[in-house]
């Protein structure tokens, strides 16, 4: 059976520099995907034009456009770059700069060409739980995050806060708080094994 060997992170997009080229259909998803999951993340998006919800998205968040073709100088400070435009040969470019600069990069719906996928993520206040197939299958990836969505409860974010005040007031060392924390939330998940 093959194995999924992608190392989960998670990223502050508002502390780094993000570059989407192509400011269509594709462009939009990914700036959609990126802002619901960090509404604060840094973004250009460089396109030689720009569909009209892409526009409106970028007014309400921290998104410049620049409504230019693609040069390798738009590279200049970023740290996570995501191509999606229709013209393969430019994605490519893209990529193959992004290489040449250390930069990591994302070819949209070209797993070849990815340093990292795009999952699915679920959050719940602080609770964050991201779904990959290994980039195999977004759908399947959609459909798990649904039923996290579904089945963790709206007040995760409150178990979390009161779970992190009463870490700051355990006495002892590292261990002894791990024991302790293990010790009260071990009947937190329920898992039913199916008959």
């Amino acid at each position: 059976m093959e194995k999924n060997e992608l190392y989960p992170v998670f990223l502050k997009v508002a502390v780094l520099e993000v570059l989407i080229v192509g400011g269509g259909n594709v462009g939009l998803e990914k700036l959609t995907f990126l802002l619901k999951s960090s509404p604060g993340a840094r973004v250009t998006i460089v396109s030689k034009g720009f569909i009209d919800e892409v526009r409106d998205l970028a007014k309400n968040h921290k998104v410049t456009l620049v409504e230019k073709a693609y040069d390798k100088s738009y590279l200049s400070g970023k740290q996570i770059v995501i191509a999606t435009t229709d013209d393969l040969d430019v994605n490519i470019q893209v990529y193959n700069d992004c290489k040449k600069e250390n930069i990591l990069v994302n070819l949209a719906d070209n797993p070849t060409y990815c340093d990292f996928y795009m999952g699915g993520i679920v959050t719940k206040g602080n609770v964050k739980i991201a779904v990959s197939t290994n980039g195999k299958s977004p759908t399947a990836a959609k459909r798990l995050r649904q039923f996290f969505e579904e089945v963790l409860p709206e007040n995760m974010n409150e178990l979390v806060e009161n779970l992190n005040s009463y870490r700051k007031t355990i006495k002892g060392d590292f261990e002894q708080k791990v024991t302790k924390l293990n010790e009260l939330t071990k009947e937190m998940i329920h898992i039913k094994k199916s008959e």
